[in-house]
């Protein structure tokens, strides 16, 4: 009969554990606001690694002027999403993890 109150103990502390965790993880589920922001964020550095591995490439001066603008307005709204991200108590994505 020990034993059938022991498993039963056991199986209790399992539950509490997974209940535990279950809610640790919703915890920590970002808001839809904050999955727009990482998108946007993702998307910005996707866009900033083609910039860069076009501008290693190119020949034409004009062409390389270009890409340096767009690479300077890229890097401007990676800083304008860091801010309001970190603004609104999210984490702060750094490029250096992304490139």
């Amino acid at each position: 009969m020990a034993r059938g109150w022991e498993s039963k103990s056991v199986e209790a502390q399992i539950d509490a554990a997974q209940v535990h965790i279950h809610s640790a993880v919703l915890q920590k589920t970002p808001n839809p606001e904050m999955l727009e922001t990482i998108r946007k964020k993702e998307t910005i550095l996707l866009s900033r690694t083609r910039v860069i591995r076009e501008l290693e490439s190119a020949q034409n001066p004009r062409y390389k002027a270009v890409l340096s603008k767009a690479l300077v307005d890229l890097d401007a709204q990676l800083a304008t999403l860091d801010a309001n991200f970190a603004a609104h108590g999210g984490l702060n994505l750094s490029r250096a993890a992304h490139s």
